[in-house]
């Protein structure tokens, strides 16, 4: 865990914001730019392992492309000291599964937050990336709109096959071929059965 105070380039750590699918997540200030962002420190398992670093690092430059106002937006990726970090847009506002336990959503308040996130998967899937974990507790509701965020199990798909490993949740080690990936809710029966998804697993899990 990064305490206050703590410098990874010109970000400067202000506190602990969560855990995502790789790692933890904080809250820190990019001192070049003075804005908030988002850092992602990646979990010892992503990156002590080449493999799976080097097929990450392709994951973020395909994820960084996903320039949608849906979308939470990758800025950098960074390494130091032996921590291997992301930087990603700060959100300010609470997500889906935040507000469900407040009551129904109202219709037409369901309605636009479907379309934009309907909007943002459409855009991800033109772009080959499958996000794979699709749920409440992935869609941030803010000022300016629905934001489909946390990409820690997206896979890209590359002529018709979906290659490589995409990434860790915190209880499972390594994701590939034959394992259960995602959330027990949401997931397609491909998932649960251990097969490959596509693009259809993130409609089905959007359902």
């Amino acid at each position: 865990m990064l305490t206050v105070g703590t410098k990874l380039g010109p970000y400067e750590i202000e506190s602990q914001a969560g855990a995502g699918g790789m790692g933890e997540v904080y809250k820190a200030k990019d001192t070049r730019l003075d804005r908030t962002v988002a850092i992602k420190v990646l979990s010892v398992q992503i990156a002590g392992n080449p493999d799976l670093r080097q097929r990450f690092d392709r994951e973020a430059k395909a994820i960084s492309s996903l320039n949608h106002p849906n979308i939470c937006t990758l800025h950098d990726v960074g390494s130091q000291d032996g921590v291997d970090f992301l930087v990603m847009e700060y959100l300010d506002g609470e997500t889906l599964a935040a507000r469900l336990t407040k009551g129904p959503v109202p219709p037409q308040e369901l309605l636009t937050i479907a379309i934009q996130i309907a909007d943002a998967l459409d855009k991800a899937h033109r772009q080959n990336l499958i996000h794979r974990d699709l749920k409440p507790g992935n869609i941030m509701l803010t000022k300016s709109g629905s934001k489909l965020m946390d990409f820690g199990l997206a896979k890209l798909h590359e002529a018709g096959i979906i290659q490589g490993i995409s990434g860790i949740t915190r209880t499972t080690p390594l994701t590939g071929a034959g394992t259960i990936i995602g959330t027990l809710q949401y997931m397609s029966p491909e998932q649960l059965e251990g097969k490959e998804a596509d693009f259809r697993s993130d409609i089905f899990s959007f359902g």
